[in-house]
């Protein structure tokens, strides 16, 4: 990893901001910056120089971690002493993440300065280092490819342990001690196993509902592996088809594979999304697709680009963005199919290539 280019970036991003330094509190955003995994920082870039503050909890894992970074740790908390700093630095136009600080820690800033301060030291920005994390390096790239591989493979073996009548909570746990077995650090978010009816519920948590002998089961998980996530959806069947089931699922594992096969650079975000709801459009099931068509994944499950309707932002090499468009049909089921995707010079790669075909056990 690149830290001292990342700070270099930041800290143009920053001038083009139009302040002279900047305050990073967002934990993804201080780990991009100097690799610290703490769960207490503010990093403070200014003048050339990058300053962690920190408590002492982290005494050793900071020094061992924060790279071209000098670590403080504060005997007040850390952020009231990375403003303290900033003013004795004689910063006067600091710029902080608007979307990632609350009202209350933007409070606290401006009550850590001089009164003379408070009022234009700290000017709200747009998520520049979010901004800058949306294109991954060749680090990320191979980091993003083994948890989405071992995604992949935590999948396969699944297939073989799903029975009706096994509760989805036995289904996640099982999921999750295998990626565990297998080094996940965690998983990228809470397991979704939604089966039978609950299959139409996007989000539907595992409960101890039975799975089906005759019906569909969704699985949307992901893994953390050096900090990095994966996120990848299947869905299969239990038993024999219903009138209507393969239909759906047909028109989703084609709409899927239409938003995949339009990815490019410099295609606009919006015409992913589009590629996927037309064809659920032709099928007369776009009403039931109720969700963005995806979204960019890496030291956070959730990042940008978004690809959904009226985004103006282009796809650049480098992202890795997710597919999934989804049919959810209250009271009888759902079908959902999610990769990841890396945009390069020739396209999309797909990096979760587990089977999507048609699956009935």
């Amino acid at each position: 990893m690149n830290f001292l280019d990342r700070k270099k970036r930041a800290a143009a991003a920053a001038k083009a901001a139009g302040v002279n330094a900047l305050l990073v509190t967002h934990l993804p955003d201080v780990r991009y910056l100097c690799g610290f995994t703490g769960s207490n920082a503010a990093l403070v870039l200014a003048g050339g120089r990058a300053v962690l503050f920190t408590d002492g909890r982290y005494t050793a894992q900071a020094k061992a971690e924060a790279r071209g970074t000098r670590v403080v740790i504060a005997k007040k908390p850390a952020l009231t002493a990375a403003c303290e700093w900033l003013e004795a630095a004689k910063v006067r136009r600091c710029g902080f993440d608007a979307e990632h600080t609350t009202v209350a820690a933007l409070d606290g800033m401006r009550k850590a300065v001089s009164g003379k301060l408070r009022r234009g030291m700290f000017q709200p920005t747009k998520p520049l280092i979010a901004a800058m994390r949306e294109v991954k390096d060749a680090d990320e790239i191979a980091r993003i490819r083994k948890a989405a591989a071992l995604g992949c493979r935590l999948f396969d073996g699944m297939l073989e342990f799903l029975e009706p009548g096994m509760t989805e909570m036995a289904v996640a746990a099982e999921l999750e001690h295998r990626a565990r077995l297998a080094g996940a650090e965690a998983m990228s978010f809470e397991t979704i196993v939604a089966s039978g009816m609950r299959s139409s519920m996007p989000h539907g948590h595992a409960t101890m509902t039975k799975l089906p002998k005759q019906g569909f089961v969704t699985l949307d998980f992901g893994v953390v592996l050096a900090g990095y996530m994966s996120d990848m959806t299947r869905t299969v069947h239990l038993g024999k088809a219903r009138a209507g089931e393969r239909e759906v699922y047909d028109a989703v594992l084609e709409a899927q594979e239409a938003a995949v096969a339009r990815v490019a650079p410099g295609v606009v975000t919006a015409e992913i999304d589009e590629a996927a709801r037309s064809i659920l459009r032709r099928a007369k099931l776009a009403r039931y697709f109720s969700h963005s068509t995806g979204h960019g994944v890496g030291l956070e499950i959730h990042e940008g680009p978004r690809l959904a309707a009226k985004q103006t932002q282009k796809l650049e090499e480098g992202m890795v963005i997710t597919i999934e468009p989804g049919v959810y049909m209250p009271g009888r089921f759902g079908v959902r199919i999610e990769d990841m995707v890396l945009v390069t010079s020739k396209g999309g790669e797909v990096l979760t290539p587990s089977v999507k075909a048609w699956i009935e056990l």
